[in-house]
């Protein structure tokens, strides 16, 4: 009897530990789930609003004074540069008397004070008086051509916009992401020149027909490219969700609009054959370009490493830690390669230890399911992660991809995409030629000119990259 009483009473004092401890992890559940209600009813929020005006958090109680900082790191101190040529001289002499005491003036010196502006514009009209006639022999109708028109086009269709209005109006509208009624408000008030938003996307469809040629050439460009970095995101066609992709290389930049995000989609821009580098993130599509070589984006890895470390609850963040630290050191190697501190020599055994420290990282016992989750992405990635450290002409990211899918979502954001695939057509074409002029230094507005003054469409990819960057 005595002994079933010791253990019943042990039974009993274990089960109030295991209800004590049970007590304390549910109090804990309940303060982790508060915790997770709080942050999604915040990233509910965030998301049903723009970013400005509204904060993005408590203001700092101290915060930094705006502007650059004193000191060495300052930077340059740029001014406007004294312009070259002067139009009109404005003397400005001095008072006959001193406003405050009525005392005689004397002259010192003489200083220049420059004042640049824009000058009134009037809209030049271009008359074309168009001979028609018909051939004696077969009787064919038959009419002259000009050198600079820019269209066929008579009768009702004969007023039209000239080829730098044109021109202009795709840079504002494709690059800029001014819309139609803000442009036409645009040339009214500025230009003087009256225009309707129909004419203008007619107009831009008509450039786009032309600039096709050079767009298809900007694309076997891009197929050729030793080095590609590859980005998409979404965009709407005829209110429908489609996708944006974007491929840049050091030269050129491609946009074009598909109806999805898979492999079939990457593989009409790049063909599936692509055997260059993509410098990517870490969309499981890309991975099929099996003749191509990989780099995944190191900032996309460094990022998640992040988000894991917020949300790391004890004995969590050893993983994530380490990898940081894994990653910031092949970013390390990089600066010291720039710098010449390395040999090639010493950068491969730095390389090798530091596959050798990720290999052992990833083989450790890993429990908590985010970062179970991260290893399983880091060993797929894992051939993709240091392509950079074996060749000079391999980015650690697909910053270029970034920067050029920017002004896109800046676009986006401003009037949500295409009406139609006819205008997506157009999107993407004169997006391409436009971002790659930048790229290239190239007057681009002079380049859609051209295009228009030819006859029948052809390619100007030569006179895109064929000569010498202007200074």
């Amino acid at each position: 009897m005595a002994a079933g009483a010791r253990a019943g009473c042990r039974r009993c004092r274990a089960l109030e530990r295991d209800k004590r401890r049970l007590e304390r992890k549910l109090a804990r559940l309940a303060r982790e789930n508060q915790r997770l209600q709080h942050a999604l009813e915040h990233a509910q929020r965030a998301a049903r609003r723009q970013a400005a005006p509204f904060s993005r958090g408590r203001p700092q109680r101290q915060p930094r004074p705006p502007g650059r900082r004193p000191g060495a790191a300052y930077g340059p101190r740029a001014h406007r540069p004294v312009p070259t040529h002067v139009d009109e001289t404005i003397e400005v002499p001095l008072p006959r008397a001193c406003p405050a005491c009525g005392g005689a003036v004397a002259r010192e010196r003489v200083a220049a004070q420059y004042q640049t502006d824009i000058p009134p514009v009037r809209p030049h009209v271009t008359l074309f008086r168009v001979q028609l006639g018909r051939c004696l022999g077969c009787g064919k109708p038959l009419r002259g051509r000009h050198p600079r028109q820019t269209s066929p086009a008579l009768g009702a269709a004969a007023p039209h916009l000239g080829p730098r209005a044109v021109a202009l109006a795709a840079d504002l509208n494709k690059r800029l992401g001014l819309s139609y009624g803000k442009l036409v408000a645009l040339y009214r008030v500025a230009f003087g020149l009256p225009v309707s938003r129909g004419g203008v996307c007619l107009a831009l469809g008509r450039l786009a027909r032309a600039a096709e040629p050079t767009y298809r050439g900007l694309i076997e460009h891009v197929r050729q490219a030793p080095v590609v970095a590859p980005d998409e995101t979404g965009w709407n066609v005829a209110g429908t969700l489609r996708w944006l992709w974007v491929f840049a290389t050091a030269e050129v930049t491609v946009y074009a609009i598909q109806p999805g995000r898979g492999f079939e989609q990457a593989a009409a821009i790049l063909s599936a054959e692509f055997a260059g580098v993509l410098e990517r993130d870490g969309w499981a599509p890309y991975r099929r370009f099996t003749q191509a070589e990989h780099q995944s984006c190191l900032a996309h890895l460094l990022r998640r490493c992040h988000e894991l470390l917020e949300d790391a609850a004890r004995g969590q963040a050893r993983f994530p830690h380490a990898v940081r630290r894994i990653l910031r050191g092949a970013l390390d190697l990089r600066e010291r390669r720039a710098a010449a501190e390395l040999s090639s020599h010493g950068l491969a055994v730095a390389r090798g230890r530091l596959e050798a420290r990720l290999d052992r990282v990833l083989a450790g016992r890993i429990t908590h399911p985010p970062n179970r989750r991260f290893a399983q992405h880091l060993a797929r990635e894992r051939p993709a992660l240091f392509t950079f450290l074996r060749r000079d002409d391999v980015e650690a990211t697909n910053w270029r991809a970034e920067q050029a899918i920017r002004p896109a979502v800046v676009t986006r954001k401003v009037w949500g995409g295409n009406r139609s695939w006819a205008g997506a057509r157009t999107q993407q074409i004169l997006a391409t030629v436009l971002r790659t002029c930048h790229q290239q230094g190239r007057d681009a507005l002079a380049l859609f000119a051209e295009m228009l003054y030819r006859g029948e469409p052809s390619s100007l990819v030569p006179a895109i990259l064929g000569r010498a960057r202007s200074p």
